[in-house]
């Protein structure tokens, strides 16, 4: 749908469902485009509620950014308690006792809230990207519960709701679950602008590679250092930056020692935004050898370093968020992915040319732009009408 200015907003109070927030150590893209959103929506007048898992460290409460952060629970048990929370505050007691939402935007990670329940059809419904290739990683039994979840129930259970989601791929997926297209809004991610004294450092002299990501199964970070043991042999002067943390991270560390690239690959860890930024800045290609990909965030900031990406078509967003050929290359399988980093490794030319549209590109997304096309998308829903297609 083509975006007109907004009507007078309806929407005075939003409640924001997710598991996870931006501090948490294994929060990723989707927490970010959550609290990036948030931020703005409290900017323009909007009360913004964000309830999520507490995690070491992190007080109950806080405010971030104008967004007020309820944390409780953990991985599994903030489905619990956010329920609880929510049901208890329709009779006037608990912690969200004084929330009053217009609209609830129920993330679904995998697994949904169920806000449904207690809200109805003032329930949107967000999903990054399914979870089918990801669920066989919690075990044989919670993966069927899970994935039951996902496709069949919840889709079930939300017919009369609006979806959103952040790329056409995922819109697809969605579509197969047997949610009504005419229900499925497209908001894209927007991008925080990197810090103006990155951009001015030199690119390395070698060939540099990064990846930025959490470290989890699905992410395939194991792809990207089977590719540098390979790629050492004929580029001797190869490196792999891995800009991110999570539970998987030791698996890898012992990975790459037992490929005998340690010394080719830095694991930084969970770094802050400038150390972030200066590594792409130095790098020449991004990878992203993900399975499975709602949209791919680190794409677009990657490219406001003029660094284009590769990585699998198969992932989904990625044939969003990278255009092949354009501003990065999409390959079919690992062999393809060694074979597409060797030719960007040595292809200066196209490496630069691939990268300076990419970084044209980036400049159409912005956090502002993604907030103003959730706030129209919350307006309509506050009024008892729905959103479809790309707003």
């Amino acid at each position: 749908m083509s975006v007109r200015p907004a009507e007078p907003a309806r929407v005075e109070s939003v409640l924001l469902l997710c598991w996870r927030d931006t501090g948490h150590p294994q929060g990723g893209g989707s927490e970010t485009y959550l609290q990036r959103i948030g931020a703005h929506l409290a900017a323009g007048g909007v009360r913004v509620t964000l309830r999520t898992a507490r995690y070491r460290g992190a007080p109950r409460r806080e405010t971030i950014d104008g967004v007020e952060i309820q944390r409780r629970g953990g991985p599994y048990t903030v489905y619990v308690w956010a329920g609880l929370a929510m049901a208890a505050a329709m009779i006037g007691l608990g912690p969200m006792r004084r929330i009053r939402p217009d609209v609830v935007v129920d993330t679904q990670n995998g697994l949904p809230f169920l806000s449904r329940l207690v809200f109805g059809r003032r329930v949107v419904v967000l999903v990054h990207h399914c979870h089918r290739e990801q669920w066989p990683v919690a075990g044989p039994v919670m993966s069927r519960i899970g994935w039951f979840v996902e496709s069949r129930l919840s889709p079930r259970l939300h017919r009369r709701n609006q979806y959103v989601t952040v790329s056409l791929p995922s819109a697809r997926d969605l579509e197969l679950l047997g949610v009504q297209p005419d229900r499925i809004a497209i908001v894209r991610n927007g991008v925080d602008a990197a810090p103006a004294h990155t951009v001015t450092i030199q690119r390395s002299p070698t060939p540099r590679m990064v990846v930025l990501s959490r470290l989890v199964p699905h992410k395939q970070i194991e792809d990207a250092l089977e590719a540098v043991a390979r790629l050492r042999t004929r580029l001797p002067d190869v490196h792999l930056d891995v800009l991110g943390d999570g539970w998987w991270a030791d698996r890898l560390i012992t990975h790459a020692t037992r490929l005998g690239i340690a010394d080719a690959v830095t694991f930084h860890g969970h770094v802050d935004d400038d150390t972030k930024h200066a590594v792409l800045q130095r790098s020449w290609v991004h990878v992203l050898p993900s399975r499975k990909e709602g949209w791919g965030l680190a794409v677009v900031e990657a490219a406001q370093h003029a660094v284009p990406t590769i990585g699998y078509r198969c992932s989904g967003g990625l044939t969003d968020s990278v255009v092949d050929g354009v501003t990065g290359l999409l390959v079919d399988d690992r062999c393809g992915l060694v074979d597409g980093l060797e030719r960007l490794l040595r292809d200066r030319v196209l490496r630069e040319q691939l990268g300076a549209k990419a970084q044209v590109r980036s400049d159409e997304f912005s956090w502002a732009q993604s907030a103003e096309a959730m706030h129209l998308v919350l307006d309509r829903v506050a009024g008892g009408r729905r959103v479809s297609g790309v707003v």
